[in-house]
This record gives C-alpha cells, sequence and structure tokens, in this order.
C-alpha cells in the first residue's frame, strides 16, 4: 500500500503598509492647520519682538556715540575759544609785530586820521577809485 502524504505548508505573507496614507478627517486637518498658525503668529510676534529689541540697542550704541562726538567738539570748541583769545590778546600782538615784523611805536605825524580812512573805504565800497589824501 501506498501511501500518499500531503504535507501542506503554510506560508506567512509580509504585507508592508507602511506606504499606504490613511485618509486623515476633516476636523483633524483643520486642526493641524490651526496649530500652524498659531505657531507662525507667535514665531512673527517673537522676531517682531527681537527686532524692536536689537534696534533699540543699536540706537542706543549710536546715541552714545555722538554724545561723544558733542563731548569733544564742545571741548574742542572751548580750546579753540582759549587759542582765539590767546590770539586776540594785545600784548601777544605788540611782541609778535616788533619781532617778526620789525614793527615798531608810531612817530608823531606818522598816523593819519581815522576819519581820513574811514572815507577812504566807502568810496572803495561804493567802487568808486580809491583817492588818498
Amino acid at each position: 500500500m501506498t501511501h500518499s502524504h500531503t504535507t501542506q505548508y503554510h506560508t506567512v505573507k509580509r504585507i508592508d503598509n507602511s506606504r499606504l496614507a490613511r485618509p486623515t478627517p476633516k476636523a483633524r486637518l483643520n486642526d493641524c492647520w490651526r496649530t500652524v498658525a498659531i505657531g507662525a503668529a507667535m514665531a512673527a510676534c517673537l522676531l517682531s519682538y527681537a527686532w524692536q529689541h536689537f534696534e533699540c540697542i543699536q540706537i542706543h550704541y549710536q546715541l552714545e556715540q555722538l554724545q561723544t562726538a558733542r563731548a569733544q567738539a564742545l571741548e574742542l570748541n572751548q580750546q579753540l575759544h582759549v587759542e582765539d583769545a590767546t590770539l586776540r590778546a594785545p600784548g601777544r600782538i605788540d611782541t609778535y609785530a616788533r619781532k617778526h615784523l620789525g614793527l615798531t611805536v608810531a612817530a608823531p605825524g606818522q598816523q593819519s586820521s581815522a576819519d581820513a580812512s574811514d572815507a577812504v573805504v566807502a568810496q572803495a565800497r561804493a567802487g568808486g577809485q580809491v583817492v588818498r589824501p
């Protein structure tokens, strides 16, 4: 007797469902978009605050630079006023005129009257010929 023996094999077929996309419900999709919109609004607010903060810091630095420049300008102005007063001092002018220019005190009769020089200046301003007395 021959006995026929049939063996059955059961194989398990593995199915890869990772590529399948489950349709999302409309309400869940709306919640997702709402969350994204809220996050974007918060990010925009944060960026706006950061931009204003950094702008304020930059303006503060510029203000300090301008105040330093103003203080330097005031100090230079004061030095120039002192130098101007020194240069306009009659004693200094007299000493300079005697030492460097060789000028001396005017001898009697060497001076001209102020009225005559005023007339010469008036004629020159009027555009006329300058006539010396």
